[in-house]
């Protein structure tokens, strides 16, 4: 009779946890949902406000360059990494002709745009920006590097902070500056919302066309108070400085079909080689002003004259 017993004493616990699980399944009150259009505007609102402080312009882009490079170019890149807070470096690339690998990379590393620095000779340095794994990629000829470590100018802004973007009138004339205003929007914009910005601006970068080449500049936005008047914003500079030389569009990133080819473009080794060339005709003005300079001399020499030996 005591084991009979004890049985559905030991039973009865199961059946009343199972009673309170299903209890706790079946809600009990529905005030934490909003009843009314009030509170259903202000539940949208507050999620609507959620998302735009969110991260949603994923822009990252992966900074890199080739071997060989110089003292002065790879300032250049530290001073590009260190003004936009949405890059990652990687190592030094061993290759110059297989420029698709990028790619590669660009995938391992969570990128959507490539900043490529090619250097050749180790004098020559040319910038690719490519919209990867699809393009269009442009080539730049980087010319009058100016770092921020060279310059030292008294301008100055907080790291990872948000720039403003300045453009040209003249990148709305034509279709491959309009096309090249976009790619430096999306690389040289800092996103809304990245994790390593901060949210707001106070410096800007300025593009500027002339002589058929961009000038690149970098102004602080500070605020200069004068006695008796109100504070006024100016602009400082800060640095650096290079121009860029547009060379070709291509469709793909890093490579494919041209766009757009720059017919006013010289390479620096065809202006080397014209340098020579120029050297080499001074030298040949010499020999030929030399020659000409002896013949002139044995023009001006007298011919003997017979009575100078009569009354010797």
């Amino acid at each position: 009779m005591s084991s009979r017993n004890a049985s559905p004493k030991q039973k009865q616990p199961k059946n009343r946890k199972r009673k309170r699980e299903d209890a706790e399944d079946i809600p009990q009150s529905h005030d934490e949902q909003p009843q009314t259009t009030e509170e259903l505007q202000q539940a949208m609102s507050e999620r609507l406000e959620r998302i735009r402080k969110t991260y949603l312009n994923k822009q990252r882009v992966l900074v890199l360059c080739s071997r060989g490079i110089t003292f002065r170019f790879r300032h250049l890149m530290q001073d590009i990494l260190d003004l936009l807070p949405h890059t990652k470096k990687d190592v030094k690339l061993d290759t110059k002709d297989k420029l698709w690998m990028i790619n590669e990379i660009c995938e391992m590393k969570n990128c959507n745009n490539s900043i490529f620095f090619e250097v050749r000779k180790k004098q020559d340095l040319y910038m690719w920006i490519a919209k990867a794994p699809n393009g269009p990629s442009v080539k730049f000829h980087v010319l009058n590097v100016h770092t921020m470590m060279e310059l030292k100018f008294t301008g100055n802004c907080l790291k990872g902070s948000r720039p403003l973007l300045s453009f040209d009138p003249a990148f709305e004339s034509t279709p491959e500056l309009q096309l090249m205003k976009e790619i430096f929007t999306q690389v040289f914009g800092t996103p809304k919302g990245h994790p390593k910005s901060k949210p707001f601006f106070d410096h800007v970068f300025s593009f500027y066309i002339a002589d058929g080449k961009i000038w690149f500049r970098n102004y602080q936005i500070a605020e200069e108070v004068l006695e008796g008047k109100k504070p006024e914003r100016v602009l400082v500079e800060i640095g650096p400085r290079f121009v860029l030389d547009p060379i070709k569009i291509v469709s793909g990133s890093f490579s494919g079909a041209p766009i757009y080819e720059n017919p006013n473009f010289v390479s620096p080794n065809a202006v080397r080689s014209f340098e020579k060339k120029k050297k080499s005709l001074k030298y040949a003005n010499r020999v030929a002003q030399t020659v000409a300079l002896k013949s002139r001399k044995e023009d001006l020499e007298l011919e003997p004259d017979e009575v100078d030996q009569v009354f010797q």
